[in-house]
């Protein structure tokens, strides 16, 4: 398989609002997201939030430390303790990967949404760049695949 890592001109970093918390990207992202669900309208104070998912492996809290706020069950979303930024989260049971805020990175106008999911609860105006669309979440066997597909014609940054 091809090394695209170049492509996406790694390293990026990033980090929240008031900058006390830091971070740095060294893979490229498995897929880029758009969730319509209530839950992330109401924590992103907007129609939608928007994710990028990453390995663990490739993505590391460089400055700071921070905290869990919004979902404080299995599910955990990272906040600046200073500016409350959501910055990223950590699905249960798979703390193989990280949910990222891309407009958390230093430079994220190059990220469009890839598959959005939540449409189900879709406010009727909205809409989005994304190639795959579900009600809710899509049933883990489609992720391979969504992912596969990201990876050949997925956005990346100019």
């Amino acid at each position: 398989m091809e090394d695209t890592t170049n492509d996406w001109k790694l390293p990026w970093t990033g980090g929240c609002r008031c900058d006390r918390v830091r971070f740095r990207v060294t893979m490229p992202p498995l897929v880029s997201m758009a969730c319509h669900c209530l839950g992330c309208q109401r924590m992103s104070a907007s129609a939608f939030s928007l994710s990028l998912l990453l390995l663990s492996a490739g993505f590391e809290v460089t400055a700071g430390e921070p905290v869990i706020g919004g979902l404080h069950g299995p599910n955990r979303h990272f906040h600046c303790p200073h500016c409350k930024s959501w910055l990223f989260g950590r699905p249960d049971g798979m703390d193989h990967l990280v949910v990222l805020r891309p407009t958390m990175l230093d430079e994220h106008a190059w990220f469009a949404p890839f598959m959005e999911t939540g449409t189900a609860e879709k406010l009727p105006w909205v809409s989005t760049p994304a190639i795959y669309s579900f009600p809710d979440l899509p049933p883990p066997e489609q992720y391979t695949p969504i992912m596969q597909d990201f990876a050949v014609r997925g956005a990346r940054p100019s």
